[in-house]
């Protein structure tokens, strides 16, 4: 099967992520996909394929070198975001694209337009998949995991390539933060791995944002509103206070970069409680320090203000920046960047403005940067997936593992 007709069973399954669920996998999707992955590794000769109660993938390719190579992982996620459906996705190609801006759904005139997304512009000429505008595309992750198949598969047909072992995993929730809770490093035993979880081709990552989730929830007193003076106390109110008291440039509409920044995603409540729920973002440690600290510094004024306990913040570390821990085996990068030129593609070094499963899996003791897997606009109706990106992504992963056998 070729990569592309791979990439499009792979969108067929519906896989979208629930933080609600409190569940592992947190949707049934992923496990049906899950299954049939596990399958497909069986059937083009991967070796230990083991797919546990959790919707976690672990399989192996044998070395065929007797040379001591260290053995290294690719890993990769099956959920798809929950902030657009990932369902009964209508991916199409087109081929040998023009330039123009390019109709995605006649009947709801949605079009994916090249002044908002310039970036299209440098894949002319090329075949691009994109979306019939009302689900996203998938190819975070689903491009990574055909990428990553693909090319074992190439590597069996290919025995003359010298390689030491290569695991693989493939794990659920990675777009709910959730991707890394139960990944077993000791047992995928790797010295290093590679997330193909990246977006544009070339993009080479080992920096993300420090993260934190919080909520603030907001205590008012609702009274009759004929009667409400001196009485009433509108969480609303106060919730909508706060957030005019956190610096309003530091945002994602404003920040880029290595930029923070602070991002309200929910608000819910009534006259009596409101809940905000945000995200804090930093690159710089001790910036995402003072950026939690002033949290609680405008919670702490808010009580003063309005009475003890009228705000309440619960905060959460998610995960940090595993530069720090990449910074100490800076050769696997060498070695990702190697394996890009030699595929023709140019490496774009950048901070990752997000996170990914290899950022909790570097503070486990597993060094996992992450590598481009083609796409763009992801978690939205206008992703897109230029078929030359997933296809040298494919062979970036076959180089690495030649030029670790070589070295």
């Amino acid at each position: 099967m070729n990569i592309t007709d791979r990439f499009f069973k792979y969108v067929s399954f519906t896989t979208t992520s629930d933080e609600n669920t409190s569940m592992t996998p947190s949707t049934p999707g992923q496990m049906i996909f899950a299954k049939f992955l596990a399958e497909e590794f069986k059937q083009i000769g991967l070796q230990q394929v083991e797919l546990d109660h959790n919707g976690y993938i672990m399989a192996t390719l044998p070395a065929n070198s007797t040379k001591k190579i260290p053995t290294i992982g690719f890993i990769a996620h099956l959920d798809t975001s929950p902030d657009m459906s990932g369902k009964n996705v209508k991916p199409r190609i087109i081929n040998n694209y023009n330039g123009e801006d390019i109709l995605l759904n006649a009947e709801k005139l949605i079009v994916l337009d090249t002044d908002t997304y310039p970036e299209i512009l440098q894949y002319k000429g090329q075949d691009i998949i994109v979306t019939d505008g009302t689900t996203l595309l998938g190819a975070d992750d689903k491009a990574g995991i055909a990428a990553i198949v693909t090319a074992m598969e190439y590597l069996l047909a290919h025995p003359q390539i010298e390689h030491g072992t290569i695991r693989i995993g493939i794990t659920p929730d990675e777009e709910i933060g959730q991707g890394a809770d139960h990944f077993d490093v000791q047992k995928f035993a790797a010295q290093w791995a590679y997330t193909i979880d990246g977006g544009e081709i070339g993009e080479l990552e080992y920096e993300n944002f420090n993260a934190a989730g919080a909520k603030v929830h907001f205590k008012g007193i609702n009274v009759h509103p004929g009667y409400a003076k001196h009485k009433m106390v509108n969480s609303m109110r106060i919730a909508n206070q706060f957030i005019t008291m956190l610096p309003r440039h530091e945002a994602p509409e404003h920040t880029e970069g290595y930029e923070g920044f602070y991002h309200l995603t929910a608000i819910s409540g009534d006259v009596e409680k409101t809940t905000l729920s945000y995200i804090i973002r930093d690159h710089d440690r001790d910036r995402f320090e003072r950026r939690k600290k002033e949290m609680q510094h405008i919670v702490n004024k808010i009580n003063e203000e309005f009475g003890d306990d009228t705000a309440i913040l619960e905060l959460k570390d998610q995960y940090y920046n595993m530069r720090e821990k990449i910074e100490q085996v800076m050769h696997i990068i060498d070695l990702a960047t190697e394996a890009m030129e030699q595929s023709g593609v140019e490496p774009k070094v950048k901070p990752i403005r997000g996170g990914t499963d290899g950022a909790r899996l570097s503070f486990e003791g597993l060094p996992c940067p992450n590598i481009f897997a083609g796409g763009h606009n992801f978690h939205s109706r206008f992703e897109y997936l230029p078929v030359k990106s997933m296809e040298k992504a494919m062979e970036t992963i076959v180089k690495i593992t030649e030029i670790i056998a070589k070295k």
